[in-house]
């Protein structure tokens, strides 16, 4: 039998094991999100609504947050009901009843003909034949001369009773159950004119009185569709509410009318409408597929990378509740101010942090989106949203090309001045007042771009340390010369600090004309050669007017050292805690590359024979992204054309020309995904660069040379002149 605590224990098993699935895994985050985000969008955290119900005292004063016109749904159903009601009823004849009526009449004549032609029977039995035939009363003396009538007067009656019926219930509509006794008394006023005996009258009325009867019934189907029609002729009654309307003042007493326009604006509180949250909770599904679809076919990067996935959901998330705290903000003594705190949410935000830490084009996407959410989140007032959309695209845009971390701020005003712009158009499209819509748009634009500006700055560090992202933010922090590695560098290896730098001009040049990601490429240039500083007198560019130390050691030795400062590099980048798109830089900057001159050596020294390629090549690995292969290249042009020593354009061009081919042959280039057409743009962009830094220069003359041959010809001035005057 299965204990509690092997229950406990099994049930904790197969929870970690589903907690192992990767599609469980994301699966729970997937639905996670859209239930939160579904609960921000549609439930009012900081309710400020009040319960009320026609005839109670009102507890404060309402006023309307925003222009709108709505259709008042009670008075406009009062108005189509009394429309349907004044609606005719349709009527159908069913001819099968005039048929029956006149059967009737002619089965009772027929019997009454009967008797009377009976010559069988004696006056008497006639007369008590005809009182068990007749179906209605007549007197006794009516009944004696019906039965001593002629058997064709009562044909003679039957059919003219039976012509007048048919004719009345024929004509027009027919005859209805309300029009029934107009109808008899139509068709006996019809009888008495035409001058019959009393008994052969009062026998027709009989036979009126019981067998006529309605033969026009109502067409439920057709009636219906007149009144649908009328009622549909029925305008709504619209009620207009303007912005900054009172509706109801404290004390006083709630009517019909103060109730629709309360609920029309959001301001009572109600039952939460479950078909509309499920509804949201569709169309953020269905929003959050789009944007997987989007990423799928277009940046098949992110959609790979689940962190990134739950960065973007964070992110949306945040700024969504960010902006449902500021929208339940309650400001009781300006409250049509506080009806605009909708411009205040800072969507921007979501669209620079996007932009930065993933992607401008996404960015713009989910800004879009989320305005759309703003709109829902702010009882569908679409003004907020489309404030939110304008502001947030400024924020992308105006991070979009980062040089410094001062460019956030510098974003946080420009995407305020769109808020201002697109506020103040949207207040004159909506009627708000001017005076209000001056300060909302000044007041509101302005710290929704600042408090986007603060969001994003402050929670950046946070972001890229969590899911370990190397932002353009950071990486320009990185490239600041008083950052502690390169102050290192620059006090420590100074030729290395130059190197560096060149190396970062021309391989951030490159990745310009390729489209990669320049300002990577430079900083990881920057810092592709820290491990130098541990030894820095061991490499050439820092050895100024002091013995070589690699004269006094073996080549294979003076290799060890050389790559060691690859090892040594990523050493220092860990330790000082560098994204690891420039740790892979320094680690593949040399690739697996052979240390050409000490190799030569060794195969000059005593011990030749047991020299192999491998004790001179450095560890690898070799560059994986186009980024470290651009560093590489860029590192070897900037060492061989610094030693070149007739810098011609033709030369230069031909070195690094051959010095790509000597790379692409010794098959570093192997493992990234860099082309010959690659290579050659990457060619021209080397060479453009290093014309500019080692162009030819004037040969200006020796200064001491130059004063004296001016003396000399001021001298010879002075001679002439005293010659001339004499």
């Amino acid at each position: 039998m299965l204990t509690l605590g092997g229950m406990k224990n099994k049930f904790t098993a197969v929870l970690s094991l589903l907690a192992r699935q990767r599609k469980i895994r994301r699966g729970c985050a997937a639905i996670l999100f859209l239930l939160l985000l579904t609960l921000i969008i549609s439930v009012n955290f900081f309710p400020d609504k009040t319960n009320l119900q026609v005839g109670q005292v009102s507890p404060k004063t309402f006023y309307a947050d925003r222009s709108i016109l709505f259709e008042d749904k009670y008075k406009t159903t009062e108005q189509r009901r009394l429309a349907a009601e004044k609606v005719d009823k349709v009527f159908a004849k069913d001819p099968q009843v005039s048929i029956g009526v006149q059967k009737d009449i002619s089965d009772v004549a027929g019997a009454v003909r009967e008797v009377q032609n009976d010559n069988s029977l004696d006056r008497a039995a006639k007369v008590n034949k005809l009182v068990e035939i007749l179906p209605f009363t007549l007197p006794g003396a009516d009944i004696e001369k019906l039965a001593e009538s002629s058997p064709s007067y009562t044909q003679q009656v039957e059919n003219s009773l039976k012509g007048m019926i048919a004719v009345t219930m024929e004509e027009g509509e027919g005859i209805t159950q309300d029009k029934l006794a107009e109808a008899r008394k139509t068709i006996t006023g019809q009888v008495s004119r035409m001058s019959l005996p009393q008994h052969y009258e009062g026998f027709s009325v009989g036979m009126i009185d019981l067998y006529l009867r309605p033969n026009a019934f109502i067409d439920y189907e057709k009636t219906k569709q007149k009144q649908d029609e009328a009622m549909a002729l029925v305008s709504p009654t619209m009620i207009s509410v303007k912005e900054s309307e009172k509706i109801i003042g404290v004390g006083e007493i709630v009517t019909e009318e103060h109730m629709a326009k309360l609920q029309a604006l959001g301001l009572t509180r109600t039952k939460l409408p479950w078909t509309s949250v499920m509804g949201i909770f569709l169309l953020v599904a269905l929003l959050t597929v789009l944007v997987l679809f989007y990423l799928f076919q277009q940046n098949r990067e992110i959609y790979d990378q689940p962190g990134h996935i739950y960065l973007l959901g964070i992110i949306v998330l945040a700024v969504l509740a960010v902006g449902k705290a500021i929208i339940a903000i309650n400001v009781n003594q300006w409250p049509e101010f506080g009806a605009q705190f909708g411009y205040m949410v800072p969507l921007a935000a979501a669209g620079m942090l996007i932009a930065i830490l993933l992607d401008s084009r996404l960015a713009v996407l989910v800004v879009a989106i989320m305005s759309f959410m703003l709109a829902i989140m702010t009882d569908n007032q679409l003004r907020f949203g489309l404030v939110g959309l304008i502001g947030g695209i400024a924020g992308v845009y105006s991070v979009s090309k980062l040089s410094q971390r001062g460019d956030l701020v510098r974003a946080g005003f420009y995407t305020s001045g769109a808020n201002v712009v697109a506020i103040f158009v949207v207040g004159l499209v909506t009627g708000t007042p001017l005076g209000l819509l001056i300060s909302t748009s000044l007041a509101l634009g302005i710290t929704s771009g600042i408090l986007s500006s603060i969001l994003t700055n402050g929670s950046l560090p946070f972001f890229e340390h969590t899911f370990q992202i190397t932002s353009p933010v950071r990486l320009l922090e990185l490239s600041h010369p008083n950052n502690i590695l390169l102050k290192k560098l620059l006090t420590e290896a100074p030729g290395t600090y130059h190197h560096s730098i060149i190396v970062g001009n021309l391989a951030e040049s490159a990745a310009d004309a390729l489209g990669g990601e320049s300002l990577l490429v430079r900083v990881g240039a920057y810092y592709h050669d820290i491990g130098k500083i541990k030894r820095p007198y061991f490499f050439i560019e820092n050895q100024m007017a002091c013995d070589n130390p690699h004269d006094k050691i073996a080549p294979s030795l003076s290799t060890l050292i050389l790559t060691s400062h690859v090892k040594d590099g990523v050493e220092l980048a860990r330790e000082h805690k560098l994204p690891q798109g420039i740790i892979d830089i320094i680690e593949q900057h040399h690739g697996s590359s052979m240390v050409s001159y000490f190799y030569h050596k060794a195969l000059e020294s005593e011990r030749a024979e047991t020299v192999t390629e491998e004790e001179f090549r450095y560890e690898g690995p070799k560059p994986r992204t186009k980024e470290a292969a651009l560093v590489l290249l860029a590192d070897s042009v900037e060492a061989a054309v610094r030693s070149l020593q007739n810098r011609t354009p033709g030369r230069v061009e031909g070195l690094v020309r051959k010095i790509i081919k000597d790379k692409l042959n010794d098959g570093q280039l192997d493992e990234c995904d860099l082309t010959l057409k690659d290579l050659d743009v990457i060619a021209v962009a080397f060479v453009r660069v290093l014309s500019g830094i080692f162009h030819s220069r004037i040969e200006y003359p020796d200064l001491a040379q130059e004063i004296e041959r001016r003396k000399k010809h001021v001298g010879s001035r002075k001679q002439l002149a005293g010659r001339s005057g004499g």
